[in-house]
């Protein structure tokens, strides 16, 4: 059995959706949920689904030690950021080899960086024009958003799209690619 642990800041509707995806499968588990937010309702819904919770306090960012015995302890095989908002720490990158990734919402490698997340990417694709936007699902190295693309899923823009309908058509590619993207490298 393969264990996926997730890390989330927010609501976590990705985290859920990954929760639901793998509940029954034969061979993938969601066996944890991460936070860096002691208030994140993806917290509280993932402790409602039977998951093992733990907030991440800031010192463990610094020195992740903790962190990452609590993670190889639990026997994860992935690590799934789902959106999560802090940098990872290059000891759990190294600790994890290609076994850590990240969604985000745009068509890397435009619109990533420092910064680039959630309406802020939205936002910026409204205002640059652009004809299309998507989601990428890449892995974590020691920078935002530069680890090697997994997988990309696009959807078409309208001019008169707001940040708003941006964020609700690059949501609907998320929910219905990542947790296949995840069941097919832990099947690898």
């Amino acid at each position: 059995m393969k264990k996926i642990a997730l890390f989330a800041s927010g609501t976590g509707s990705n985290a859920k959706t990954i929760i639901d995806y793998f509940k029954d499968h034969p061979n993938v588990y969601a066996d944890c949920l991460l936070s860096n937010k002691p208030g994140a309702k993806a917290l509280e819904m993932a402790k409602n689904k039977g998951l093992d919770t733990r907030v991440i306090h800031k010192d463990e960012l610094n020195d992740p030690s903790t962190l990452l015995n609590y993670l190889q302890e639990r026997g994860i095989d992935l690590i799934v950021l789902a959106g999560y908002l802090k940098r990872i720490p290059k000891e759990m990158v190294s600790a994890f080899p290609n076994r850590i990734i990240n969604i985000h919402p745009a068509l890397l490698p435009k619109f990533g960086g420092k910064g680039m997340y959630g309406m802020n990417v939205h936002r910026a694709v409204v205002e640059a024009g652009e004809e299309q936007s998507g989601m990428t699902i890449h892995y974590v190295n020691e920078h935002y958003d530069e680890g090697n693309i997994i997988f990309q899923a696009s959807c078409s823009l309208n001019e008169s799209d707001r940040p708003e309908d941006v964020a609700a058509k690059v949501l609907q590619l998320e929910h219905r690619h990542y947790a296949e993207v995840i069941e097919k490298l832990l099947s690898e």
